[in-house]
């Protein structure tokens, strides 16, 4: 059973792998908009109806929505992934009638002023993410519960486990899951057929391909991590592979100890590795970090599938010719068991200053195939979560991560995500970087973060 759990509930339900991968693709051709968004006229054609006074475009349920401006704020600050978006919401608007104010931030800056942008003047609707992180502000009450919504549109689409890390402490759904995508080692597969490496399943194996690219005068394993986050994937993956899921999900709740001789095996496995990862990754942003490989300079980067935005970017050829294999086996206690795979999705802000019926009607069509087919179909580096999107269309690196996390019989949130973000952003992702500057002192920086981790844990979130 592959499962969504989160620190604070590790006792829901669980999304099962046979169904994740039937569900994704049980959708075909069709899409569905909604009840919400219904259409009402007779032949199908037309996805709204006309009121008789006052041309108001409304919806089935009689919600009036020409006029009705609600606002989202964004994260999407890639192009790429701003595009898509763009595309789902005038979708949006062109089957409601209302209109969209969209504010996109950078990516970095909106993660890191989250906490006052939501206990200032937010948007309506905000882009956010699953499991821990959304419970966090829920928790806070500085989220308008959506729990309507699902009863009413979205549960019958999606799988229990989606459901579930949609879920706030109370019981209340607070989040919209839209897209997710796993973590994996991507590759240039010319670049591997060429030099004719092996896909490692083995740590041994994963160090012998490190040790023949750089006798082949590449870069093993490319590594950038400016804005901090990057590395947490990395500590994730070292993490389970070598402790297991559970205590990965024990450590971000602080029911394990970041000084434990298990925590700290995770930091001396990932040194012995370092000396195979690109240097200066402290300069260096996930996007030249990706650059570097699709121009063939570094032999595999450890990242999300977005990676292949960058991909696309170097060029089309590089685009096609990305592949992935799962981080190799550590401890054969676990294997391959686990695999990083967050869940994007959507959150409605405490205070809606305009229509709320206007902003839960965009939540309900955030939750249908049709919207997440409006975005893959521009984006095709994630993957929709919605039971009724239609895969027809997906390449075959997409099938294949879908196979991937379909396979596995645990999914974390990335790390970032499975603990509170006050815990990782003001001391995981410091320690972390300042123990790549001073990798010996595995020690003194494990001390220091359950020094902190003990402290922050105390307070209330």
């Amino acid at each position: 059973m592959a499962k969504i759990e989160t620190p604070s509930d590790s006792s829901g339900p669980s999304i099962s792998r046979r169904n994740l991968i039937k569900g994704a693709a049980a959708g075909g051709s069709l899409l569905v908009v909604p009840s919400l968004l219904a259409a009402c006229s007779d032949d199908g054609g037309d996805t709204t109806t006309t009121a008789a006074a006052g041309d108001t475009t409304t919806t089935a349920a009689g919600l009036p929505l020409a006029g009705t401006t609600v606002s989202v704020g964004s994260n999407a600050s890639d192009e790429l992934t701003k595009n898509a978006y763009g595309a789902m919401f005038d979708r949006f608007q062109e089957v409601s009638g209302a209109e969209l104010d969209i504010n996109t931030v950078d990516h970095n800056t909106f993660q890191e002023q989250i906490n006052t942008y939501l206990q200032g003047q937010p948007d309506e609707v905000f882009t956010w993410f699953a499991g821990y992180r959304m419970q966090f502000f829920a928790d806070k009450g500085l989220a308008t519960p959506i729990s309507d919504v699902w009863s009413a549109e979205l549960d019958a689409n999606f799988d229990p486990g989606f459901k579930q890390a949609s879920t706030g402490l109370d019981g209340e759904q607070y989040f919209v899951p839209f897209v997710t995508y796993p973590w994996a080692l991507f590759y240039r597969k010319s670049v591997w057929e060429e030099a004719g490496y092996t896909v490692p399943t083995t740590m041994d194996e994963w160090v012998a391909v490190c040790q023949a690219m750089e006798a082949d005068g590449l870069v093993p394993i490319a590594f950038g991590d400016k804005d901090g986050w990057p590395a947490m994937g990395t500590f994730d993956y070292f993490n389970m592979r070598i402790n297991g899921y559970q205590y990965h999900v024990d450590l971000m709740a602080h029911r394990e100890k970041w000084d434990d001789p298990r925590t700290k095996e995770v930091f001396a496995t990932w040194k012995d590795m370092l000396p195979y990862h690109q240097p200066g990754a402290l300069g260096r942003t996930w996007q030249e970090a990706a650059q570097s490989t699709a121009s063939g300079d570094a032999g595999m980067y450890l990242l999300g599938m977005f990676v292949g935005e960058q991909f696309q970017e170097f060029s089309q050829e590089a685009r096609d010719d990305l592949d992935f294999f799962a981080f190799p086996e550590i401890n054969p206690e676990f294997g391959q068991d686990s695999v990083d795979a967050p869940i994007d999705g959507f959150m409605l802000s405490k205070e809606a200053p305009n229509d709320i019926e206007g902003a839960k009607a965009l939540a309900a069509f955030i939750g249908t195939g049709e919207a997440q087919n409006y975005y893959t179909a521009v984006n095709s580096n994630w993957l929709a979560t919605a039971k009724d999107a239609d895969t027809s269309g997906y390449t075959g690196l997409q099938n294949k991560a879908l196979e991937l996390i379909g396979s596995v019989d645990n999914i974390a949130q990335f790390l970032d995500r499975d603990t509170r973000p006050d815990f990782a952003s003001t001391v995981v992702l410091p320690s972390i970087q300042n123990w790549l500057n001073d990798p010996e002192d595995i020690d003194g920086i494990t001390a220091s973060m359950e020094e902190q981790a003990t402290a922050i844990f105390a307070t209330e979130q």
